[in-house]
């Protein structure tokens, strides 16, 4: 979440969607629930609010006319929002859209036709999250070093460029070591009882977790899977 911006001042929610219909009824839906939507049509337009740098949750759809949606939550997670709060909004709701879009870092993924209650608590419950800072590990692992409020992690010196759930993921692991982590109690701790996941979402995380500590030490793996159990830490 954007830190200067006060704890009682609205949620500035960024919605690209170039349907005109949905995009207004989307807006009038967020608005009515107290939150402020700038909503664009157009990628290049999307990127000029975002790196304006005033935006606290992101709406993305993936058909746009100059590209898609997941080509700017890439981006996002590449970046320096890499942490922010991205919810994916799609005509397509086939499983392997669902992954494509979590494998690149999205938070959560709605298909329409929606709920606009489901919107809402969705909207709501990245937001929260996004404000609670993700559980700081007790034991110290070699190689890792955890920030003190447990927002970011290096890796063998290197900044890791995680998503919220990436790192939600890893401090849980860091957090014990040899503990094997079931898929359940992952879900669980870093999703939430009010998330659409499944086991596929908690493997679909920590492949795209393995893949940014090998960019850092490619001959490394840290992460141990467990078959039919879980993961753990090495």
């Amino acid at each position: 979440m954007t830190p200067d911006r006060p704890p009682s001042s609205p949620a500035r929610l960024l919605l690209l969607e170039d349907d005109p219909a949905i995009a207004q009824t989307v807006r009038f839906l967020l608005e009515r629930e107290g939150f402020r939507v700038d909503c664009r049509g157009w990628l290049h337009e999307a990127r000029a609010v975002l790196a304006a740098g005033e935006v606290d949750l992101a709406i993305l759809d993936i058909g746009l006319p100059d590209g898609s949606g997941l080509d700017l939550c890439r981006e996002l997670r590449q970046g320096p929002l890499a942490r922010l709060p991205v919810l994916m909004l799609s005509a397509r709701g086939e499983e392997l859209d669902k992954v494509l879009g979590l494998e690149l870092g999205a938070d959560d993924y709605l298909a329409k036709p929606f709920s606009n209650r489901e919107l809402v608590a969705r909207v709501r419950a990245l937001l929260r999250r996004a404000q609670v800072p993700a559980e700081a590990p007790v034991e110290r692992v070699p190689g890792f070093v955890v920030e003190a409020d447990g927002s970011r992690v290096r890796f063998h010196g290197e900044l890791l460029p995680l998503t919220r759930r990436e790192l939600g993921l890893l401090l849980r692991l860091l957090a014990a070591p040899s503990r094997i982590h079931t898929r359940d109690s992952l879900l669980d701790a870093v999703w939430g009882q009010d998330a659409d996941s499944s086991d596929r979402t908690v493997d679909t995380h920590v492949k795209t977790l393995r893949a940014k500590l090998r960019q850092v030490r490619p001959e490394l793996d840290p992460i141990r899977t467990h078959r039919g159990m879980g993961y753990s830490l090495e």
